[in-house]
């Protein structure tokens, strides 16, 4: 008896591990109101009220979870960048590669990240922000490392254009992030793929000042018939 209750005492970071395992499939498969604090306990195996102890409430638990899954999409993300010796379109490659990897290989953590945390209000919409703003400026770094590589003369796109592409590349990623975990079939390396060709193919015209505008306005009849 002594020696299997001494095997049931796991260090505390183990028993954190556990619980906010099972509070993020938990979160990801019944969202945060209907999420139940026993079907957690259950799942992690441990009582309810060592949940509660640990992690004091739902909603503490429920930020623990996507700050921690926040944590690890970025450092996944971060790690893909780092080699500096690659050529900037390489090394949004590697990001790009890592991001949708580590949402095809998280399923139940990225949809935490992408729906749960964004549809729940405050503090878990500002923890969502935070995430999305820091891989963001990932992006606008390595962009605007691309246009000073590209062209050292200075092509014709400000600071404004650079955050602008890196917001729209990260909200294209995130949407086909979620269209990837939901389509048989469909792989990182394949959404990787996708947006990277969509993204680099304009980012090069407007590397070489060749922007697209509407060659005229459509007529009124045109727009709605």
């Amino acid at each position: 008896m002594a020696d299997g209750t001494k095997a049931r005492r796991l260090p505390r970071a183990v028993r954190e591990r556990q619980m906010l395992d099972a509070a993020v499939r938990c979160f990801a498969r019944h969202g945060y109101q209907t999420a139940s604090m026993d079907e957690i306990a259950e799942l992690a195996g441990v009582s309810k009220p060592l949940v509660y102890l640990y992690l004091n409430s739902k909603e503490e638990l429920f930020t623990a979870c996507i700050r921690r899954e926040a944590g690890a999409l970025l450092a996944a993300v971060a790690a893909g960048v780092e080699d500096r010796s690659l050529p900037p379109d390489e090394r949004l490659w590697a990001g790009l590669l890592a991001f949708f990897t580590y949402a095809a290989e998280h399923p139940d953590a990225w949809v935490v990240l992408s729906r749960q945390a964004r549809t729940q209000g405050e503090p878990f919409a500002t923890e969502a922000a935070r995430m999305r703003d820091e891989i963001a400026d990932f992006v606008a770094g390595l962009i605007g490392e691309a246009v000073r590589e590209a062209s050292p003369g200075g092509a014709e796109i400000t600071g404004r254009d650079v955050a602008a592409l890196a917001q729209a590349l990260v909200g294209s990623a995130e949407s086909l992030a979620s269209w990837a975990n939901e389509t048989p079939g469909a792989s990182a390396r394949e959404a990787a793929a996708t947006l990277m060709n969509f993204a680099w193919a304009g980012l090069g015209n407007l590397m070489k000042s060749e922007r697209w505008s509407p060659r005229r306005a459509l007529p009124h009849s045109k727009v709605t018939g």
